[in-house]
């Protein structure tokens, strides 16, 4: 499949960490309407540069374009390429006005062209794996979620001097005016109304905490840096998902169950560790123990925390493992390393290798235009709830996305061991008896 994209600022080299495990992608060419930008990307990567949004456009090798601009320009930019005939994969969210969503949805449709976007963490190790566990029934009914993406608090962060290997600067000021929300809730929404169905109501609150991010002028200068959505779907499930740029970094997702839970640590983190629980008496009543609940080696042997399983692997899988192409000193190569192991490790070209796979297949897109339209719905609803909250019923909504063969119906099965172990046994009878009189 051949792309070119429209944009190569910060995240552009982000995408460009995995594409070394995309031989079946051909880049045609990148624009960028800083010159200076797209020069660099072309001297390091070695792709052809289009002098404007025409020429790429009007490029017939070209099948998809990939917006990669600023959230301001993703309708103009996606709405030019539909109308030339372009599939089209957008970073989120698609736009930042339903309507306008609407509009560009109802365009591809009646072009016979695909729109989807990001983000496409739905299809990692780490969220198939979660995925697989649940619908095995490892935990019984889920019940409850608990999601958080706290992105440390900016003030502290120097965002400013923060720059990609190939120097483009982090575009903090506009991370900072659309919100931690529009930025990063979609990360959790993505996977969680694919488990469990549209969400059929939600009660929402948002607030700007720390005024003064950064010395730079910012529009609007009150943009929430924090939200906090609480969310029913359709399945009967509860969650409460939380953003902010205000606490310390947290990642973390927990799926509660009747009879157990399985959590990740990481959501940025395809290859994320895994792990599940198996509610007992003796790990339950454990937890009431300060030492066991902070020392976790300790609270491993009465079962608090579960233990680790297999992650399913997929068809790219390999892709977040090495990174090929984009720095070359010594220096970034340790950085990385660094990186993919304790960090952060998204590979953001999966969603486009699935995209094309879904066209040369002719199949449905794994993301549909209504699953992606509820998202950027709710997404919207969050970020503008307000410091005196919202309860809001969705006016969108979509039929459950059916999971790919290879996300869910992998043979390399979890290895989920749901029997007690050794130490929990003993201790049962010890906790029966502290429980009685």
């Amino acid at each position: 499949m051949k792309i070119a994209y429209v944009g190569c600022g910060y995240v552009f080299d982000i995408y460009m960490r995995t594409a070394w495990a995309y031989p079946e992608i051909t880049v045609c060419g990148v624009f960028d309407i800083d010159t200076a930008r797209s020069a660099v990307v072309s001297g390091h990567y070695g792709f052809h540069v289009y002098p404007d949004l025409d020429a790429l456009l009007s490029d017939p090798d070209v099948a998809i374009v990939v917006n990669l601009t600023s959230i301001r320009s993703h309708y103009e930019v996606t709405k030019r390429a539909l109308e030339a005939g372009k599939h089209v994969y957008s970073e989120k969210p698609i736009t930042t006005d339903l309507g306008q969503t609407r509009e560009l949805f109802a365009l591809a449709a009646a072009r016979g062209l695909v729109l989807t976007g990001a983000p496409c963490n739905l299809f990692c190790d780490a969220i198939a794996t979660m995925w697989k566990a649940v619908d095995d029934g490892a935990i019984g009914k889920p019940v409850l979620v608990y999601a958080e993406l706290d992105d440390n608090p900016a003030h502290l962060m120097n965002l400013e001097s923060v720059q990609s290997p190939t120097g483009a600067p982090f575009p903090y000021a506009e991370e900072l005016q659309e919100g931690c929300t529009v930025e990063h809730v979609g990360y959790h929404l993505v996977w969680l109304c694919a488990m469990f169905g549209p969400v059929r109501s939600m009660t929402a609150f948002s607030s700007t905490l720390v005024a003064h991010k950064t010395d730079t002028p910012l529009d609007p200068a009150d943009t929430p840096d924090l939200s906090v959505g609480c969310l029913e779907f359709a399945g009967g499930v509860s969650a409460r998902v939380t953003c902010s740029w205000v606490a310390p970094r947290d990642h973390s997702i927990r799926i509660v169950g009747e009879t157990g839970e399985i959590r990740v640590d990481n959501v940025f983190h395809d290859q994320a560790a895994v792990h599940l629980e198996r509610f007992s008496r003796v790990s339950l009543s454990a937890r009431k123990a300060y030492t066991l609940r902070t020392q976790p080696l300790l609270g491993r042997i009465f079962g608090i925390g579960g233990r680790r399983i297999r992650l399913i692997r997929r068809w790219k899988s390999h892709a977040v493992e090495a990174e090929r192409g984009v720095g070359r000193s010594v220096k970034h190569r340790i950085v990385s390393w660094l990186r993919r192991r304790e960090v952060y490790a998204q590979d953001k070209l999966l969603g486009i290798g699935e995209m094309a796979r879904a066209i040369v297949e002719s199949r449905p897109q794994p993301l549909p235009p209504d699953f992606l339209l509820h998202l950027n719905e709710l997404t919207l609803a969050i970020q503008r709830a307000g410091p005196r909250g919202a309860t809001m019923t969705p006016t969108t909504g979509f039929a459950k996305v059916s999971p790919l063969p290879d996300v869910v119906g992998n043979r390399h099965k979890p290895l989920i061991d749901v029997r007690p172990g050794l130490a929990v046994r003993w201790f049962s009878g010890v906790v029966e008896a502290l429980h009685q009189r």
